[in-house]
């Protein structure tokens, strides 16, 4: 069974969702709400502690605690980096980088890549923030052939921008969205609870000349980001 602090958590965010609780609605008092859902103020606390964590609450000091517009949003048209899509919104974007190694691709980075077995690929476990509020661990496959020129911080900070800075030219890319849970260490990354909600995207990027250059696995927290589509 799901700690209480969870299931008001889920709770609320259900009617947020639903459109019971306007964006900038400002929510009724700790008592009050505890009251409601008949737990004590410390357990409404953790409740509205962790959606304010996720971004769907936010508090205003000396005034209250409100229903936030802070999800990042992604059109799913061209390809383009998360660090423009954060900076796009307002928002400034950071990056923390768990892991960065030289290795043998694995079977699919060889499919996906169209890079030989006995070459090496750079791979790097990043957790990316958006207004220092985590959004998606990821872990990316970039041929070494590509980047053997460029500094570490290039690749890992801002790695589109720099391939543009170089003179390459960023075509399509192909993407793969299905909906999962959050195992224990994506949780950890995230701040968010071991099963929580998470969109699984999967990436292959080009350049314009049709080239692969980059191969993605992303868990986003579905509470902060969101997809669309645009078609012209």
């Amino acid at each position: 069974m799901l700690p209480a602090y969870i299931r008001i958590h889920d709770q609320i965010k259900k009617e947020i969702d639903e459109g019971l609780w306007k964006i900038g609605t400002r929510l009724p008092s700790e008592r009050d709400l505890a009251e409601r859902f008949e737990v004590s103020r410390m357990t409404l606390r953790q409740a509205v502690t962790l959606l304010v964590e996720e971004g769907i609450l936010e508090r205003r000091v000396g005034s209250g605690t409100y229903v936030a517009s802070s999800r990042v949003q992604e059109k799913m048209r061209g390809t383009t980096s998360f660090t423009e899509i954060v900076k796009s919104q307002g928002k400034t974007p950071s990056t923390k980088v768990v892991s960065y190694k030289r290795v043998h691709p694995s079977e699919q980075e060889i499919k996906f890549l169209d890079v030989k077995p006995n070459t090496y690929v750079i791979r790097m476990e990043r957790v990316r923030y958006a207004d220092d509020i985590p959004v998606v661990f990821e872990v990316a496959a970039i041929p070494e052939k590509i980047i053997k020129n460029f500094k570490k911080e290039e690749i890992s900070k801002h790695f589109f921008q720099t391939l543009t800075d170089n003179g390459f030219v960023i075509g399509k890319s192909q993407q793969t969205i299905s909906a999962s849970n959050a195992s224990e260490m994506t949780a950890d990354y995230l701040a968010i609870p071991r099963g929580h909600a998470v969109l699984s995207l999967t990436q292959i990027s080009f350049f314009e000349d049709g080239t692969p250059f980059e191969y993605v696995r992303s868990q986003y927290v579905g509470d902060r980001f969101e997809f669309y589509l645009e078609n012209k």
